[in-house]
């Protein structure tokens, strides 16, 4: 008798072993019972005959409640009627904890305000264990690309005193004598660093105060940053791509059970093909207008609807490129053969799930250009002298974008909302549990 885990079973056919974890569901009476067991890897039935065990062991599988957590002895075997099915013939029940009362998300149906309220449970349903299971697919290929790119991890600031776009988007905290922020992103410190150590990136939370309501928005919500000395923008928008693909074939390969729990047209991710497709700004709002029927105007942003309307005419994820300057961060490289428009690019997700890498640009290394932004945005340029001295110092032509870890596995997952894409999401209206 040894202990395994449930995902490694299927290897021990006809061998006895134990199993510790949970019973999520029981069904049955009188002479059998069935229990759905699972421990963090998978899940497994496990067939409780009267006549095969002791009295004792009967009576505590008749005792067992949803979440009673035990250990479990049994004999391997494969599902009567499913391939790639396995089964427990159960021996033996050591019961650990049996709740005292019912669990209070049961089978039926729940709205989401209740299941948010109780997420710290919710997240042991199949659907929330299969997402999990992905995000953490994802981070770590986000990881080994990185590592296997010759990237070196920084660690950017959580507290700060600069924004890197919008200020108004920031949470002020008080900060001894003065005031803070946190981190809306990581981009400018990643920047410094790749002076010193070449490529870079950071990998943490970051914070929006945005109030918005959408599926797509957290206020806390986890980013990946890299930062790319010496490289030109279409170099960029190679790079991106071949990082977001190597995201996706991780999760093909890898994660196959859980697209299946969650339901995914894994086909569609299947027949995903590179090179993805590229429209410039100027030729997305040529096609909203004349394909779409969108009354956007060249100058306006794309909205949320738009960013779904122009995916729908693409069968894979799609770069928009070479937005209008008064649209894009100070930072930003102007396109030297139009001084109207930004060396920066976004890639956004089919199926309606909009931008999943954003910030995409060339950094500007024109000192003079930067600060007459920083005036023209009426920044505060003290705060952002060191910001300047990179430039000053050994400035050089350089990269970076940023991808939204949640996004990015909302639309592998083909999950609604993002909340359901990280264990304990943050909303303007939700920060418990």
């Amino acid at each position: 008798m040894f202990f395994v885990l449930i995902e490694d079973l299927k290897n021990h056919v006809g061998e006895e072993v134990e199993i510790k974890g949970w019973m999520y569901n029981k069904r049955g009476s009188g002479k059998l019972y069935f229990l759905q067991l699972r421990d963090g890897t998978g899940f497994i039935q496990g067939v409780v005959a009267e006549d095969d065990v002791s009295k004792e062991v009967f009576e505590n599988a008749e005792k067992l409640k949803m979440e009673s957590s035990l250990v479990v002895k049994g004999k391997v075997s494969k599902h009567p009627k499913h391939d790639d099915v396995f089964e427990l013939r159960v021996t033996d029940i050591k019961p650990i904890r049996i709740p005292d009362e019912d669990y209070p998300i049961s089978k039926k149906e729940h709205g989401i305000d209740f299941l948010l309220d109780n997420r710290h449970l919710w997240l042991r349903s199949k659907k929330q264990w299969a997402t999990m299971r992905i995000r953490d697919e994802v981070i770590w290929a986000i990881r080994k690309y990185m590592k296997d790119n010759g990237f070196v991890l920084v660690d950017a600031p959580i507290l700060t005193k600069t924004a890197c776009e919008n200020t108004t988007e920031l949470f002020r905290v008080d900060y001894f004598e003065g005031d803070a922020y946190l981190s809306q992103s990581g981009q400018l410190y990643t920047e410094a660093c790749e002076y010193a150590l070449g490529r870079t990136y950071c990998f943490g939370p970051t914070f929006r105060a945005e109030k918005s309501k959408t599926r797509r928005h957290l206020t806390e919500f986890w980013m990946i940053e890299p930062e790319i000395p010496f490289m030109e923008f279409e170099e960029l928008i190679d790079f991106e791509e071949d990082f977001f693909w190597y995201i996706l074939q991780s999760v093909l390969e890898n994660r196959q059970e859980e697209l299946k729990v969650l339901e995914r047209d894994v086909e569609f991710l299947k027949n995903i093909k590179r090179p993805f497709d590229r429209l410039s700004y100027d030729e997305a709002i040529k096609t909203l207008r004349e394909k779409c029927g969108s009354d956007v105007a060249w100058g306006d942003d794309l909205g949320a609807d738009d960013e779904t309307k122009l995916t729908k005419l693409f069968n894979g994820p799609l770069f928009v490129h070479r937005y209008p300057v008064g649209m894009t961060s100070f930072f930003m490289e102007p396109d030297p053969n139009n001084d109207k428009l930004t060396l920066n690019v976004d890639l956004l997700a089919p199926e309606g799930y909009g931008e999943v890498i954003g910030g995409g640009s060339q950094r500007s290394i024109n000192l003079e250009l930067l600060e007459k932004r920083i005036k023209d945005q009426e920044i505060n340029r003290k705060e952002y002298e060191w910001y300047l001295d990179l430039v000053k110092f050994g400035g050089v032509p350089h990269c970076g974008f940023g991808m939204g870890v949640e996004r990015c596995v909302a639309w592998l997952c083909g999950t609604e909302h993002v909340r359901e894409t990280i264990p304990f999401p943050r909303t303007i209206y939700r920060i418990v549990p």
